[in-house]
């Protein structure tokens, strides 16, 4: 089994598509998955993550925003003093010029994101799964 993942939308992202792939991806390989939805306001995330204590959080965006609501969400998770070490990831669409940017992506990561995936490579967020699970095992 892979163990349990909270999936959310961030603060102003109001697509849904997006998470019910990446819910539907995660449980195809193993996964309890809890999906939080669109528009989730950071005391919700912390909420739902305190209370449901999953082994990974996966926060996902398409509108653009990503990068700006991922920044904050990642501060808030990060601020509980329960939550420092709970494995945090965010993709999608992260910023609205359509670039990659590999400054936005050191950010991410420097303000607590385990990994960032901002290309829409499933093979790259599979592989980390994969290394998450074992490590856990």
């Amino acid at each position: 089994m892979g163990g349990t993942v909270l999936v959310s939308g961030t603060l102003s992202d109001a697509h849904t598509w997006n998470l019910i792939y990446v819910h539907l991806f995660l449980e195809e390989r193993g996964y309890t998955v809890s999906n939080l939805g669109s528009c989730v306001p950071d005391d919700l995330l912390v909420r739902s993550c305190r209370e449901l204590r999953p082994d990974l959080v996966v926060l996902s965006s398409v509108n653009g925003h990503g990068f700006d609501d991922g920044l904050q969400a990642i501060g808030a998770i990060r601020a509980e003093p329960g939550l420092r070490h709970l494995p945090v990831v965010i993709g999608g669409k992260l910023g609205t010029d359509g670039l990659r940017n590999a400054g936005s992506t050191r950010r991410l990561l420097d303000a607590g994101f385990d990994a960032v995936f901002d290309t829409g490579d499933l093979g790259a967020f599979e592989l980390f799964l994969n290394r998450h699970r074992t490590a856990a095992a």
